[in-house]
């Protein structure tokens, strides 16, 4: 589905783009979709040579819920000192965050197409367990215990 997207990626930019056929939810639940993209990763990263690879022009970048797959593996990797450094990461409407889905940016874009707000809360649920039962505690609020919400308020909150 994004092949056009990538060859365009690679064009524009002129680099290599190795895209990720990762597990999908709900038949595979977290962490499968992660561990996959960040063995490809490594795996990729540990033989730059072998695909002629420009160590230094490496960049990560994903769509959605790949969005969220490539900051998650941009953070694991940014500490490994065996492996070349990441030169940047592309992060296209990514879901970042699970803790409120009442931020002004779900409120003014919750009848966007495509990702209407509970459509995200409900695919952010099939993502991490393959079950939406929850659904309306998460578009509350209420999903997250308060002592939670007060730690992660100073970097997720409507300020």
């Amino acid at each position: 589905t994004h092949e056009e997207l990538c060859r365009f990626i690679a064009r524009e930019s002129e680099s290599v783009v190795v895209s990720v056929g990762y597990r999908l939810a709900p038949e595979h639940k977290y962490p499968a979709a992660y561990e996959d993209c960040l063995n490809a990763s490594q795996h990729f990263l540990q033989h730059l040579q072998h695909y002629g690879v420009d160590p230094a022009r490496v960049t990560v970048c994903g769509d959605s819920a790949g969005g969220n797959l490539a900051a998650a593996v941009s953070q694991t990797l940014a500490g490994r000192s065996d492996l070349p450094r990441l030169r940047a990461q592309i992060l296209i409407y990514p879901g970042l965050q699970a803790l409120d889905f009442n931020l002004p940016s779900y409120q003014q874009n919750r009848g966007v197409p495509l990702l209407f707000r509970e459509r995200a809360a409900f695919y952010m649920l099939q993502y991490l367990n393959g079950n939406a039962a929850k659904l309306e505690e998460v578009l509350e609020g209420s999903h997250i215990p308060p002592d939670i919400k007060l730690k992660y308020q100073k970097w997720v909150s409507p300020d």
